[in-house]
């Protein structure tokens, strides 16, 4: 299974959307050995982070399932993560009086420098009543915090500390992008003790990281260089307890390996028991042939490969059209030109689809369907077209109303 990250984008205005304006060809030749269909990754009407868009593509529900990203990404980290301690996914983000003028700092903040500023929060912050924490920055401007359990108990039922998820059941739910928003604030989602005190520590840390980072010698110098500093730490989807789940190999009956290089990949695949490879990120064609000939290693050892590709996601979300076009470009000519001439893929299934869309005019996630492409097994190719938004909803593969469909699917297809 490849997933490309955001790929999936909305056709809309006359406009081909980046996936149909790319050169592609060497996934247009896989689309000819194969069919077409589309799927709502979690389910219609939901616009799904990246988490509870790989737990179902992997065949679990994440409406079912209290995912806590935030335990996930820590796993993932490799963050020491124990029952009751308190676990939030965050990420440096730029404020400028009392609004919230960029959630990701730019998207320019180095591993380096954000390792910087984590070391200043995890020395300078103190909290009250002792709580102690751990901060780690992990790719650019991402990074997760635990804060560690005490004599009084944390809740996970507190709403995020990021204007732009929205925590709705057991999931959070992608808002429209904006270009700026007000400063957040973490509320109790119950009047439980547990909850109240999560939300005021969530906003103490919250707050207090600001003062930490506002006059950090790398903000400073991030400034001098015309950049935005990354003086401010958003946070959400808190957990207190590892998601319990069965692992891949008992649900499934499926050795498996996962290639990924973000922490909610990675966390997942550790959480699910499957094998898991970390890859240093990077876009070039060398970087994605790297990833295509693990990818066929792994074949010859585990029963099901989960591959993740980051690239195409980061510039739906900054709005840049051309960027997208281009990261999907480098995918095909890198990863599937190494790929489709493998004789090893005639004997195997192939997936190829998207964790959610990323309309680059949106700039955020939203709930429009993304393409499938299945390709080997039982099933007749009917060399359906490429893989694009308007010919998926031609081709001949049925349209899935969840994503956690479609595994049982191709195993039936493998069979």
């Amino acid at each position: 299974m490849v997933v490309l990250d955001g790929a999936s984008d909305r056709p809309e205005g006359g406009q081909k959307t980046p996936l149909e304006a790319a050169t592609t060809p060497n996934l247009d030749a896989l689309g000819r050995r194969g069919t077409l269909g589309s799927m709502y990754t979690v389910g219609k009407g939901i616009a799904p982070e990246s988490d509870a868009g790989v737990f179902s593509l992997l065949g679990y529900d994440p409406l079912q399932i209290h995912l806590s990203r935030g335990v996930v990404e820590s796993i993932g980290a490799g963050v020491d993560f124990h029952e009751g301690d308190l676990a939030l996914r965050a990420g440096f983000a730029t404020v400028d009086g009392d609004k919230l003028v960029d959630r990701r700092a730019g998207r320019n903040l180095s591993t380096e420098e954000a390792r910087e500023l984590a070391l200043a929060v995890n020395n300078e912050v103190r909290l009250k009543n002792g709580t102690r924490f751990h901060f780690q920055a992990t790719v650019g401007h991402r990074a997760v915090v635990v804060f560690r359990a005490n004599s009084d108990k944390f809740s996970s039922e507190i709403s995020n500390f990021d204007p732009a998820y929205v925590r709705t059941g057991q999931i959070s739910i992608a808002q429209p992008g904006a270009p700026q928003y007000d400063i957040p604030k973490c509320d109790p989602l119950d009047e439980s003790p547990a909850a109240v005190k999560s939300a005021a520590l969530v906003n103490e840390f919250g707050f207090k990281t600001r003062h930490a980072l506002d006059s950090h010698p790398v903000n400073l110098q991030r400034r001098k260089q015309g950049k935005k500093p990354a003086n401010f730490v958003l946070m959400r989807d808190a957990g207190t307890s590892k998601p319990r789940v069965q692992s891949f190999l008992e649900k499934w009956g499926f050795k498996a390996a996962m290639i990924a290089d973000l922490p909610a990949e990675l966390g997942i695949g550790r959480l699910l028991g499957m094998e898991v490879r970390e890859i240093s990120s990077g876009t070039s064609l060398d970087d994605y042939r790297k990833r295509a000939e693990l990818v066929l290693r792994l074949a010859g050892e585990y029963d099901f490969v989960y591959v993740h590709l980051k690239g195409p996601d980061e510039p739906g979300h900054d709005g840049l059209y051309d960027l997208k076009k281009q990261r999907i470009e480098e995918i095909d000519g890198g990863f599937f030109a190494h790929l489709r001439m493998a004789a090893k893929l005639q004997r195997t299934v192939l997936c190829v689809t998207c964790d959610h869309s990323t309309p680059w005019r949106d700039k955020g996630h939203s709930d429009d369907p993304v393409p499938v492409l299945v390709a080997g097994g039982s099933l007749e190719p009917n060399g359906s077209g490429r893989f694009t938004e308007t010919s998926s909803d031609s081709g001949h593969f049925e349209r899935l109303e969840r994503g956690s469909l479609l595994l049982p699917r191709l195993k039936q297809i493998a069979a």
